[in-house]
């Protein structure tokens, strides 16, 4: 089995790997810093040898990056079973006060690099009549956040393209999940004195996206939202 994972070498992606790695597929990876990627693809190799592993540093909001990686993972891999747009750009601002270049920054990174590495690469899962895209959304998605403006219509957006991909996908054998986390445990929280119990943990979506993974052909999961338990920080 073949998977993709976009921003892979910290928090949500690097336990989607992991996840992945331990149940015998084959992944292809990318993430802005090449020697992060290194560093993951020789712990991947020594612990999974029987695997095999890709990684290619790319920056997202470069379109010519996003095609470079698009055509690398399909030519390392040659079929895929599994896509996650897990990569996120996320600039904290109340709207009125936001860098005139946040909004395209966000929407280029969250929105319109899972739209062309969906469009691209579904073709391998339309000819098999099989494969799964998962676009990693966020409760702002749902629940706009004052305090990240410009980010909550970004994963707005991606949540209207993960379903209009479930939909345009309907009968072709290919499934499309929405998975949207509260406040998660990553390195955007570097330094918070809140204990660990107050987060959903990178862990938890990653195991959530491998239950997807494991039921059958005729069950979809359309939309999965994982929140603290003693609810948004």
């Amino acid at each position: 089995m073949n998977a993709i994972v976009t921003g892979a070498t910290k928090g949500i992606g690097r336990a989607l790997v992991l996840h992945l790695a331990a149940n015998n597929y084959n992944v292809a990876l990318c993430a802005r810093n090449d020697s992060e990627i290194q560093v993951f693809l020789g712990e991947l190799c020594e612990k999974y040898p029987k695997s095999s592993f890709y990684g290619l540093a790319s920056d997202l909001e470069r379109q010519n990056d996003v095609e470079a990686f698009a055509s690398f993972a399909l030519e390392k891999l040659e079929t895929i079973d599994v896509l996650i747009n897990n990569a996120g750009l996320f600039i904290p601002s109340n709207l009125m006060h936001e860098e005139s270049n946040a909004l395209e920054r966000q929407m280029k990174v969250n929105v319109y690099a899972p739209h062309f590495l969906s469009m691209f690469l579904v073709q391998s899962m339309i000819k098999r009549k099989r494969g799964h895209i998962f676009n990693i959304c966020s409760i702002a998605s749902i629940t706009p956040l004052v305090g990240s403006a410009s980010y909550s219509i970004s994963k707005a957006a991606l949540l209207t393209l993960t379903k209009l991909l479930r939909e345009e996908f309907l009968g072709s054998g290919i499934k499309v999940t929405a998975v949207l986390p509260g406040a998660t445990l990553t390195d955007s929280w570097a330094g918070t004195t809140l204990p660990p119990e107050r987060f959903v943990l990178a862990d938890d979506v990653a195991k959530t996206v491998l239950n997807c993974l494991s039921m059958s052909a005729g069950a979809n999961v359309d939309e999965i939202i994982i929140r603290p338990l003693k609810g948004e920080i």
